[in-house]
């Protein structure tokens, strides 16, 4: 099984309808540079016309030396860490359950829910939400699948809530 290497490529990528206030994003135009050849393969064919913040590329590193190839059962604790250790958002969530994630998300750190109905739409670098009878499921979409405490190359089998980013 091929492992992800970018589980968080772009938050900051183009998302020219979400328009969030200066503050709640923690993208920096200014600082945002073109990726390079070292992870540009992995980004996709169109990674080099695209800029990306140097926090994104962090979590990816992150994301792959932490995921393991079968779950854990401690997806949003991965997921969590993730985005503390790679200063995409400043302060651990708090809510315990993964099918809380998207709100919180969005409530506490100025992500947005995007108007995707299957995780597979759902971009490189967004956060995806599953529902379901216990505590739900959360997990990053990469280039090559999803990864949290595990990759994978299919969406997880629960109903899926939503799609979050953080936009520029």
């Amino acid at each position: 099984m091929m492992r992800p290497v970018l589980f968080f490529a772009v938050i900051a990528i183009s998302l020219g309808s979400l328009a969030a206030r200066g503050q709640d994003s923690l993208y920096d135009s200014r600082t945002a540079t073109k990726a390079d050849e070292a992870v540009q393969h992995f980004l996709g064919p169109k990674a080099g016309n695209l800029h990306y913040d140097a926090r994104m590329i962090r979590a990816a590193q992150i994301a792959m030396s932490r995921a393991y190839p079968r779950p854990t059962w401690r997806c949003w604790h991965y997921v969590k860490d993730a985005l503390v250790d790679a200063h995409v958002i400043d302060s651990r969530p708090s809510s315990p359950w993964a099918k809380e994630a998207g709100d919180e998300l969005c409530r506490r750190y100025g992500f947005v829910k995007l108007n995707v109905r299957n995780p597979l739409k759902a971009p490189v670098g967004a956060v995806c939400v599953y529902g379901g009878p216990d505590a739900g499921h959360v997990e990053i979409r990469t280039p090559y699948g999803f990864v949290s405490d595990f990759t994978s190359r299919t969406p997880y089998p629960r109903p899926f809530l939503g799609a979050y980013v953080k936009p520029s």
